[in-house]
């Protein structure tokens, strides 16, 4: 029951996070509001990204960084972020499907080597936190950067301010 809960809000969100990844405009692929910052092109990577790790969250106990390659898209067009990202996601998908619901309350770790990053913590925690908590969190702010570019966000629950000013 619980898988199925939450394949059903991950297949909902992964609509969301396609909708704001294909609402980047290549211009606005360099804008930091800040130096110390990630670019737009950088942060909506690292959204794309974020769905390489549901296999080491959904199908092992231990997540080792140490053993985990993966290869960056090339960000110089928004279009290579929306393509990384559905390949991402396709994986990420099957990971849910073939998951074990009887691991989600077994202890979970992610370390690189012998360093320990997060956990030990039940892994549905990791899944809820590391996963679709930290992939909204991000998805946040992108549409802040998007907004301070000028440009157009999706309704991702909902209209936006700007979608319901218009139908006045």
């Amino acid at each position: 029951m619980l898988k199925k809960g939450l394949l059903s809000e991950f297949l909902h969100e992964a609509e969301n996070t396609r909708k704001l990844l294909n609402a980047i405009p290549d211009t606005a692929l360099n804008y930091k509001p800040q130096p110390q910052l990630w670019s737009v092109a950088e942060l909506a990577s690292h959204i794309a990204s974020i769905y390489a790790w549901y296999a080491g969250v959904f199908s092992v106990d231990t997540f080792d960084f140490g053993g985990f390659t993966y290869q960056r898209e090339d960000t110089s067009k928004a279009s290579n972020i929306v393509a990384k990202f559905e390949e991402n996601m396709a994986i990420a998908q099957k990971a849910i499907e073939a998951s074990d619901e009887a691991t989600y309350f077994n202890d979970w770790l992610m370390k690189s080597g012998d360093q320990i990053f997060i956990g030990p913590l039940p892994k549905v925690q990791a899944i809820r936190g590391f996963l679709y908590n930290h992939l909204y969190h991000h998805r946040g702010e992108l549409v802040a950067h998007l907004r301070a570019t000028g440009n157009k966000v999706p309704g991702l629950y909902g209209p936006t301010y700007e979608q319901s000013q218009s139908d006045n």
